[in-house]
């Protein structure tokens, strides 16, 4: 497989550019425009493992940095410019895919933040999101507000999540994609914390959690057409 190429995503005049990295396997029949979790940046091992999982499935991916990464801050940027990024990524990559139907979404926040894009305005391109640990509340407070917005949402969503997820419930995150309907479908790791990290005991390896990871948003995106 080829290494990602590095692309320079422009967010606007005062917010500079940011940077991604752009993989794309032979054959590829999606784009995924991945934004990177609150703590940790694009070439974080998880982003890595997942998008060359993704291209051994067949999904390309385009990383990026949200600006406060990308000049090294630990506090993220205010709200209004993550979601310009992720519409300059959106923008970037359907420059880039040369025809293939986009996806969009992220590890975390990266994902919370392309669902809130798309509630505020459809996505140009964009015909589904996946969220890998869709971060529903805060760590031991139990909410489901962050996802209100879901509901103006017009696209499929993916919902992947470990059963340890400390930030998303279960309990409250199935009754929120049962009230998206068909638009939504939850895919549980069972015994996976929010980066899908296992417990020893449960006998699986990272590397075959990830590749379900990957190959459930493939054949997901799949039937989505595009």
């Amino acid at each position: 497989m080829s290494a990602a190429k590095p692309v320079t995503i422009t967010v606007g005049a005062r917010t500079g550019d940011v940077s991604g990295l752009y993989l794309r396997p032979r054959g590829a029949e999606r784009l995924l425009v991945f934004g990177h979790g609150a703590g940790a940046g694009m070439r974080h091992r998880t982003m890595e493992a997942l998008s060359a999982a993704l291209a051994r499935s067949g999904v390309a991916t385009l990383r990026y940095q949200f600006p406060y990464m990308e000049a090294g801050q630990k506090r993220p940027s205010p709200q209004p410019v993550l979601l310009a990024t992720v519409r300059a990524a959106i923008a970037a990559a359907g420059k880039l895919a040369r025809g293939l139907p986009l996806l969009c979404g992220g590890k975390s926040m990266g994902g919370r933040m392309s669902s809130l894009a798309a509630a505020q305005e459809p996505l140009d391109g964009v015909v589904g999101l996946v969220f890998f640990g869709f971060p529903l509340h805060a760590p031991g407070k139990p909410s489901d507000h962050r996802a209100e917005h879901l509901a103006d949402v017009s696209v499929p969503m993916l919902f992947l999540q470990g059963t340890r997820d400390n930030l998303a419930e279960l309990d409250l995150l199935r009754p929120v994609c049962r009230r998206l309907g068909s638009r939504a479908r939850l895919h549980v790791i069972e015994g996976g914390d929010h980066s899908f990290h296992m417990l020893k005991r449960s006998g699986r390896a990272a590397a075959d959690v990830i590749e379900e990871l990957a190959e459930t948003v493939a054949s997901w995106s799949a039937e989505l057409g595009g």
